[in-house]
């Protein structure tokens, strides 16, 4: 009875260290990341002069909380197979670098791979995955982005497990962002692993557009909303669908910029933004920084948002959220303006997902237009004027 006693309760210690770390994106999770403006041109300073940006620029404070540093800062590893920093890049090493991250209110990210080689040639984590796992919690890292790349003969679900229960058994809560472009259909299987899966390849920063790189592509900002749409079921607390790093700044006309934001705050895709934050225009820090429209990501029933209408290249979203308040997208796809007169009562506003409704025949919800600031209620219809490759973004609150 005691050797039984003794098996039963090991499989319990077992089964209790091998789950992702609780507690972590109760909403999606907010930062920055190094990759889309800068790939490899990586550094130290970089690092730092962007944690000073955030916390001045006020990003910190509207909730960008991870400092995210991508593909390109390992070295190599030592005798004894530790992974360490490029000692040109990152002279005073990790661990300094997240001391200094932390002092500013900010989490430190770092990114690894699957395979034995990152997409940016180097050391990956195959075969060293609960020796990265210690050192990275040793340094105090706060979030881990695990790549794909590389990995022939690997199944994605048993490597992203694999890392999961490394990071667990390090001892420190990371986030854990599962970096397999959709390949597998990861939100099949990913809920008990990762806190986020991405659903698609790599963003690019136009509109609406695929571009191949032969054996893969990258896909504009409509591309990689329709491909998501279809999986929300899959989404909510501590398990996003993510839509990739944020182009704003990158690129992007001012309108589609707004919209690109509002698009990924309805889809409660994780908000990365991939920007140089040193640098950028005032217009962008507004769009960035809007607390109205990052309310809506951040709302804490997580419900990814459903496409309610379409006709030609206007589109109706509606996101429940908590308190029995609605985020509500007008979007423009194509390339002319749209004028359109919007009846309230036309489409009612239920989601079958959430089982949340609210019947505009028998109550008024007041409106606030998150860009422009404008509001009015559901009692008269709506009139919508949208530019080419705009969108309008409304939070209808509950009398």
């Amino acid at each position: 009875m005691r050797t039984l006693a003794g098996m039963v309760m090991l499989l319990v210690v077992a089964t209790a260290h091998a789950q992702k770390y609780e507690g972590l994106a109760a909403t999606p999770q907010m930062g920055w990341n190094s990759w889309n403006k800068f790939a490899c041109e990586i550094s130290e300073q970089l690092i730092r002069d962007t944690a000073d940006a955030m916390v001045k620029n006020g990003m910190r404070d509207a909730g960008y909380t991870y400092l995210n540093i991508d593909d390109c800062w390992h070295g190599q590893r030592d005798a004894d197979g530790n992974i360490q920093a490029d000692p040109v890049r990152f002279p005073s090493g990790i661990k300094a670098l997240a001391d200094y991250v932390h002092a500013r209110g900010l989490k430190l990210g770092l990114y690894s791979d699957a395979g034995a080689r990152t997409c940016g040639g180097r050391p990956g984590s195959r075969g060293h995955e609960y020796q990265d796992a210690r050192t990275y919690a040793a340094w105090g890292v706060d979030y881990l982005k695990y790549d794909w790349c590389e990995t022939a003969g690997l199944k994605s679900e048993g490597a992203y497990t694999t890392m999961r229960d490394a990071l667990r058994a390090a001892g420190r809560p990371i986030l854990f962002s599962i970096c397999e472009w959709g390949d597998t259909k990861p939100w099949d299987w990913a809920k008990e692993v990762g806190h986020s899966w991405r659903t698609t390849g790599d963003i690019t920063a136009c509109w609406d557009c695929e571009l191949s790189h032969g054996s893969w592509s990258s896909f504009g900002v409509l591309k990689i909303m329709d491909k998501t749409a279809a999986l929300r079921k899959y989404a909510g607390p501590g398990h996003w669908n993510d839509m990739d790093m944020l182009e704003v700044g990158n690129g992007l006309t001012p309108d589609e910029e707004r919209a690109h934001f509002s698009i990924w705050a309805m889809m409660a895709s994780p908000l990365i933004s991939g920007n140089d934050l040193r640098s950028m225009t005032p217009a962008t820090l507004k769009i960035l920084t809007n607390r109205d429209v990052i309310g809506i990501n951040q709302d804490r029933l997580g419900v990814q948002a459903l496409r309610r209408m379409a006709q030609g290249d206007l589109e109706m979203w509606i996101k429940p959220l908590a308190g029995g308040d609605w985020g509500v997208l007008f979007l423009n796809r194509g390339e002319r303006t749209v004028d359109y007169h919007h009846d309230w009562q036309k489409y009612p506003l239920a989601d079958d997902l959430s089982k949340h409704e609210a019947d505009l025949k028998k109550t008024t919800l007041r409106w606030t237009d998150l860009w422009q600031g404008r509001g009015g209620d559901t009692s008269k219809p709506l009139d919508v004027k949208l530019a080419p490759h705009s969108a309008m973004m409304l939070r209808l609150k509950a009398p």
